[in-house]
């Protein structure tokens, strides 16, 4: 059973269309790299399948674990394991990262119908993931983004999904602006979370994030549309003919 299946999905803002009948399945422990220029409609689809109210959704369904999630709400679609890494992490000034991320754990918790997580059980997956991340313990104690560069940023977006552990990691653009070494420790961070029961849908542009966590499927999109579905080999393809020979 697919993790992930989008049906004809149709997207609007205002009265413009952004996705035009989109299809798309991912399977469970799959990593789906999709690839198109700006403006196709990526980022439309991470914001739609995580449940942005500013998408407007005409036709078509989106089905998580075989349930369409079109009708709940955002933290509804997180909390049953859906995680989206920003493109641009917001700054949450005077909200501490360590209670940010015990309050959003305990609230998966609730909803799933389990016990909450102690002070003792948190710090100790707190630490042992920071650890893996590079997250020092001064960046625990600061408010959630406030003051970091680009790619401490996004090495916290990192931590905050090693965290939360959902089952699908929604990634947009998340390598835009990383240095050499920020790519390096985002990109080992996610080959590390790979487990059978977790997928991945790495939006972007280029290949440096996907040397790091290797993808089994890409797909090419243009116009609101995916138009072509294949294996790693057409990350090859985009960089020596571009996107317009898969018109």
């Amino acid at each position: 059973m697919p993790l992930l299946e989008i049906k004809n999905l149709h997207v609007q803002v205002g009265d413009k269309e952004i996705l035009k009948g989109l299809d798309l399945t991912i399977e469970a422990g799959e990593v789906h790299a999709i690839m198109g220029r700006n403006g196709c409609g990526k980022s439309t689809l991470a914001s739609v399948i995580a449940g942005h109210p500013a998408y407007r959704v005409t036709e078509g369904s989106v089905l998580f674990k075989d349930r369409d999630i079109l009708s709940l709400t955002p933290d509804a679609r997180a909390n049953s394991g859906i995680f989206l890494a920003f493109q641009y992490p917001i700054e949450l000034s005077g909200v501490g990262l360590a209670q940010f991320l015990k309050t959003a754990l305990n609230a998966k918790q609730e909803f799933l119908g389990q016990p909450k997580i102690d002070a003792v059980q948190f710090m100790k997956r707190m630490n042992l993931r920071a650890k893996a991340l590079g997250i020092s313990a001064d960046m625990l104690k600061r408010s959630v983004n406030v003051g970091f560069s680009g790619g401490e940023k996004k090495r916290l977006e990192t931590f905050q999904m090693a965290m939360l552990e959902p089952d699908f990691c929604l990634l947009d653009e998340m390598d835009s602006g990383l240095d050499v070494d920020a790519l390096k420790i985002v990109g080992q961070g996610l080959s590390v979370m790979r487990e059978p029961h977790r997928s991945f849908m790495i939006i972007t542009h280029h290949n440096d994030l996907l040397q790091y966590i290797h993808p089994d499927k890409v797909s090419i999109m243009l116009d609101g549309r995916i138009v072509k579905t294949g294996g790693a080999d057409l990350i090859q393809t985009v960089e020596e003919q571009g996107y317009d020979s898969f018109r």
